[in-house]
């Protein structure tokens, strides 16, 4: 509400004229005459996870009796009130949730407010879970909340003092074993440290964490680069497992794109190196990591050492490993037909034996111009126990490939052009091999063609095809070659047809021969089979009869047997069964025996132990009553009567029926009081006796 002039309020309070105030009684409310509703304002209910952040327009108390300063502002949760209606001379700025840490977070808070809630600028405050709370105004969290550091065995974290302060640690004490002593350490700004686990640690204010360090497990050819951050000093690190300190990083080796790509590539040197396309490269390849090359069998690779200004050259089989200066020699040979240069990139250099493919215009002397297809082996000889002088000879031709097909190309063409198209046509082969090979002091051809600047050895020319290039002579070469083709191939046709009629002949003369031969052999076989016959039926009469008279004594002598082994099973039989009869009656009689001496112990002992009880239970109903009781209970009937007599007055009484007879010669008072002595006694030694018993 706000006053449009001086009044008394509702409640009888007396406002001035622009003074607002808060209306907060339940039910109704009717404005006065100088009084307007400025705002209507909602209860914002307070619960343990959310606050509500509260702005001063003037200086006032507020409900809490609290004097508020103009601009100031405070939180209210809901261990102050359930809900909260923001006053006429308050503002409100903003709902504050919880913030919630777990068992293993922690925050920063920037700007702490102390105990009267005025902010602490420039400070830090360090809160670490489980534990919950508002954020107060002006306070924030140093990016947000963060989880601790749980650091395994093989990990380590990288600390930054940025302020002065003494550090605790915990190191094993190496007078106890399974022990550990703290150490104090004065840690100055800029120190950086590595902190080993296993271990949780939170970094306190003057601390920042640069990075994790994680074990690099390396196996005996695996390696990464290390550079240490104060000396710039390069090393490779190979063959165990290591963990990079405070000062150290991984350092990125820095290859030409080509040899990276060279290395990534999924091309095996020896079994592609026909592949003219680069395989596929792996996006993943890791610089930091040594760099490794498998030099295959029959192989060489050259490493330049660009620190010390040396290259050694290593021979495969073999795993290269390259050290921080370290750099391959690229080779870059030439490839085609005919040959181009820097078509073929790779590493390692094969030592052959191999081939290479080129195609060569030679022009003869009568100017015919023709197209050489040519393949030539060569190898590399060389040991790889040779000295490393001997084996950078085989790096000094950079393009040895296009280099050796250049130098024979030109000695075909020399030669070729000296020579007549029909004389080269017809030794085309043993002019070539002459020209590049040369001859000997003999005029024979030499075997190999030798390049002394890398022991390139040349030990083979294969002409493949031979074409003339214009297209008129090619058509008149091969009209010349189709006829000579088909008059060759028409004289060898007429010899084989006449050598194939005298064959036929031959063969005619040998078959007649063969099938005379083969009757008369015939005839002389069907004769002696029928002798076999003869003898066959003689011996299978006789020996039917014998086999007869065999069989039957054998049969007699079979079934006589069966009969006495029938009667021999059958005695066996009975004795087994009657055996068993008696074996069975015997276990009978032992199970029935022992089963009833099992009873009568069963019974026995229940008997003794029903007798137990009876004799405890019985023990326990007498010592609950006593001794005294039972004599009273065992008396109480005479002791009755005597009382009754005398308080009748009576001095002597005697009761009696009609059939029994009395003396009367004593006093009935002694009459009377012997039989009660002789009934008292009685019954007082049976009741003994029973006790006893009972006790027993």
């Amino acid at each position: 509400m706000e006053a449009t002039r001086d009044c008394i309020d509702r409640s009888g309070v007396s406002r001035v004229f622009g003074e607002r105030w808060l209306v907060t009684t339940q039910g109704a409310y009717l404005p006065g005459v100088y009084e307007r509703i400025v705002e209507e304002r909602k209860a914002i209910t307070l619960t343990d996870k959310r606050a509500v952040s509260v702005k001063a327009i003037k200086s006032h108390t507020d409900k809490f009796n609290k004097y508020r300063k103009a601009g100031e502002e405070w939180l209210i949760t809901n261990e102050e009130a359930e809900y909260h209606i923001c006053g006429a001379l308050e503002e409100f700025v903003e709902e504050v949730e919880v913030t919630v840490l777990r068992a293993h977070q922690y925050c920063v808070i920037v700007n702490p407010c102390d105990e009267n809630g005025v902010p602490q600028l420039g400070k830090k405050a360090l809160v670490r879970g489980e534990k919950s709370f508002f954020l107060r105004p002006g306070e924030h969290l140093e990016d947000g909340v963060h989880n601790t550091f749980v650091l395994e065995s093989d990990e380590g974290l990288i600390l930054f003092a940025r302020e002065q302060f003494m550090d605790s640690i915990f190191e094993d004490d190496a007078s106890e074993e399974g022990s550990t002593k703290q150490k104090t350490i004065l840690r100055r700004p800029g120190d950086r440290w590595m902190l080993r686990g296993p271990i949780e640690y939170v970094p306190p204010n003057e601390v920042q964490w640069i990075g994790r360090r994680r074990i690099i497990l390396l196996d005996f050819n695996e390696g990464v680069y290390v550079r240490n951050m104060q000396t710039g000093q390069v090393r490779a690190v190979i063959g165990h497992a290591y963990m990079l300190n405070q000062d150290e990083e991984l350092w990125e080796k820095k290859l030409q794109p080509d040899v990276v790509q060279l290395l990534s590539m999924n091309l095996d040197p020896c079994a592609d190196r026909g592949v003219r396309s680069l395989g596929e490269t792996s996006d993943d390849f890791d610089s930091t990591r040594v760099v490794t090359f498998r030099v295959p069998h029959n192989a060489a690779v050259q490493i330049y050492d660009y620190k010390n200004k040396k290259s050694r050259v290593e021979f495969g089989p073999h795993l290269v490993m390259l050290g921080p200066d370290e750099q391959f020699t690229r080779l870059s040979l030439s490839g085609g037909k005919p040959k181009k240069p820097n078509v073929i990139k790779t590493l390692c250099l094969l030592l052959g034996p191999d081939f290479c493919t080129d195609i060569v215009i030679v022009e003869t002397a009568d100017h015919a111009r023709l197209s050489l297809q040519l393949s030539y082996n060569w190898v590399f000889d060389i040991s790889p126990s040779c000295s490393q002088a001997d084996a950078a000879k085989l790096f000094s031709v950079p393009d040895f490939v296009g280099d050796a097909c250049k130098a024979i190309a030109s000695r075909i063409r020399g030669t070729v052009a000296s020579v007549q198209f029909d004389d080269f046509h017809k030794n085309s082969s043993r002019i070539i091999r002459a020209s590049v090979f040369g001859l000997d002091e003999a005029g024979k051809i030499r075997d190999r063609f030798v390049f002394p600047q890398n022991n390139l050895h040349i030990t083979s020319v294969d002409v493949q095809s031979v074409e003339p290039v214009d297209q008129r002579t090619r058509e008149s070469l091969q009209k010349s070659v189709q006829l000579a083709i088909e008059i060759t191939t028409n004289s060898q046709e007429a010899a084989a047809r006449h050598e194939a009629e005298r064959i036929e002949q031959e063969s005619k003369g040998r078959l007649e021969r063969q099938r005379i031969g083969d009757e008369a052999a015939a005839e002389e076989a069907r004769r002696h089979l029928l002798e076999i016959r003869m003898q066959l039926v003689a011996l299978e009469s006789s020996s039917q009869a014998k086999a007869e008279a065999e069989s039957q004594v054998e049969a007699n002598r079979i079934s006589s047997q069966a009969a006495i082994e029938e009667a021999k099973l059958r005695a066996e039989a009975l004795s087994i069964e009657t055996n068993a009869e008696l074996q069975r009656l015997q276990l009978a009689r032992e199970a029935e025996i022992a089963y009833l001496k099992q009873k009568n112990e069963l019974t026995l002992k229940y008997k003794a132990e029903e007798a137990e009880i009876e004799k405890s239970r019985f023990i326990s109903m007498v010592n609950a009553l006593g001794a005294d009781t039972l004599r009273a209970m065992a008396t109480a009937e005479s002791d009755h009567n005597l009382r009754m007599l005398k308080a009748l007055g009576l001095q002597s009484t005697l009761i009696t029926d009609g059939s029994t007879p009395v003396n009367l010669l004593n006093t009935a008072h002694g009459l009377i009081g012997s039989v009660y002595e002789r009934s008292t006694c009685t019954r007082t030694k049976v009741d003994s006796e029973n006790i006893s018993e009972n006790e027993k």
